[in-house]
């Protein structure tokens, strides 16, 4: 029996003795489905599950969009994460530029791109992985560096590769190695770039045959995207992947591959608005990404998601959202791709904004969290009532998603304007703990299993 169920009960008896705002739970630790899936923060705690599906969802504009950043704050004093009982977490890393994604190289050091100060940092961790024994800029003076990928996959990479803002790089890699040996080598010359969703992140596939990038859109919905004549559409279509956007859009809102040296580059999946996070499914080997979807159509409108992408897939921006839901600002102009959208795995709270993802397949947790994966909500700005600011769980069963969610690691926020936490992405240690990236508060949180 999976441990939710002890979870959902103990949190709304600890809320309840404290006073504080009680979460919406089901009822026997049930997934919150319908509309009270769709909470706020004060809703969040770990234990508490959620699953959103395509008939939940509102009409466009049933609530009038909201602007509503949040602010950080420093770290209010009693302020902690919260864990499910049996974990602890702890400051694993501080003092950080904008920590974004972070990779665990073979022999357990841990890469983590500080994204604002263009540069790769390598921290070593002591014998009881609890700290940080060493650490060192791997490579610096880089462009909005974001993903990092070990090739080959396996025990003995020898190569280090980062994602910029516009290129794809690599640099020579040794077991061990807490400095590049060279400059970087230039590996793709040149990804879009300009105004919009800037993250790039890179995986390789378990083969070591195709590198796959992840280029967010330009816009929200294709705004300065002119329409093309029917002439011009259909010679586009001819050479360009299902569903893809071309003028200022062109490869962008996609997932890019291309072979380990960068050539041979083509739209592996296309129509996927912000793939912020990309991953390897052990279990399957498939690829996996977290998508970022679109705003101003109202709090509760379009969900984020999680999924398995698809090769050709088409997964509906700007014309479509979740499915076959023509999106209002596009009507009538795509009609012929209405019954060709592929739709995503798992649909988050809109708004969340995740950004990282990885699957568990260590052994320090509770057997039942074995093929799940975890993922980082960065947080909103366009809903009236914040949500995300969490690390949420993905509940799998033989390999497949079950579609529901689970609150893992909450607490950032501190009131309705202000938070001082923000994930961005998360990965998994040689001892099975996980790390937590947090950009609002320049750190990295390490959380453990220490039983009952």
């Amino acid at each position: 029996m999976r441990v939710h169920i002890a979870l959902a009960g103990l949190v709304a008896l600890a809320c309840a003795s404290s006073g504080a705002p009680r979460p919406a739970l089901a009822e026997n630790g049930a997934a919150l489905v319908g509309a009270a899936a769709y909470g706020d923060w004060r809703s969040d705690a770990p234990g508490v599950r959620r699953k959103l599906t395509p008939a939940d969802m509102p009409a466009p504009m049933a609530s009038r969009p909201a602007a509503n950043p949040s602010r950080v704050v420093v770290q209010p004093a009693g302020a902690t994460p919260k864990v499910p009982p049996g974990f602890t977490v702890s400051v694993f890393a501080k003092d950080l530029t904008q920590p974004r994604v972070v990779r665990i190289a073979p022999n357990g050091d841990i890469f983590v791109a500080e994204s604002a100060a263009g540069r790769v940092r390598v921290l070593r961790a002591a014998d009881s992985a609890a700290a940080v024994s060493r650490s060192e800029i791997f490579a610096a003076s880089l462009n909005r560096p974001f993903g990092v990928a070990f090739y080959p996959p396996g025990p003995n990479p020898t190569y280090v590769y980062v994602a910029t803002n516009t290129q794809v790089v690599r640099f020579p890699y040794r077991s061990g190695d807490l400095k590049a040996s060279a400059p970087p080598e230039i590996i793709v010359p040149s990804l879009p770039g300009g105004p919009g969703h800037w993250t790039r992140d890179i995986v390789f596939s378990p083969d070591g045959k195709t590198m796959f990038v992840s280029v967010g859109s330009g816009s929200n919905v294709a705004e300065k995207m002119a329409p093309l004549q029917d002439s011009e559409r259909a010679s586009f279509e001819a050479n360009h992947a299902l569903g893809a956007a071309w003028g200022p859009e062109e490869n962008r809102a996609d997932v890019l591959a291309f072979d380990p040296d960068g050539r041979n580059m083509r739209v592996y999946a296309a129509g996927i608005r912000n793939c912020s996070g990309l991953t390897i499914q052990p279990e399957s080997a498939a690829l996996w990404c977290v998508v970022n979807e679109r705003d101003i159509l109202g709090d509760d409108l379009p969900p984020e998601y999680a999924t398995a992408v698809k090769e050709g897939g088409f997964y509906g921006w700007p014309w479509y959202y979740i499915g076959a839901h023509e999106d209002p600002r596009h009507k009538g102009e795509r009609t012929d791709l209405a019954d060709k959208i592929t739709v995503p795995d798992v649909l988050i709270q809109p708004h969340s904004a995740p950004l990282g993802v990885t699957f568990y397949e260590a052994a320090q947790f509770p057997a039942d969290y074995k093929g799940d994966a975890f993922v980082a909500l960065h947080g909103s700005w366009n809903r009236a009532n914040r949500t995300g600011y969490k690390v949420v769980r993905l509940l799998f069963k033989d390999g497949k998603p079950t579609g529901e969610y689970e609150d893992f690691l909450t607490g950032f926020v501190a009131d309705d304007a202000s938070v001082w936490g923000r994930p961005v992405d998360v990965a998994v240690t040689r001892d099975g703990s996980l790390l937590v990236t947090d950009d609002g508060g320049g750190v990295i949180w390490r959380v453990a299993y220490k039983g009952p």
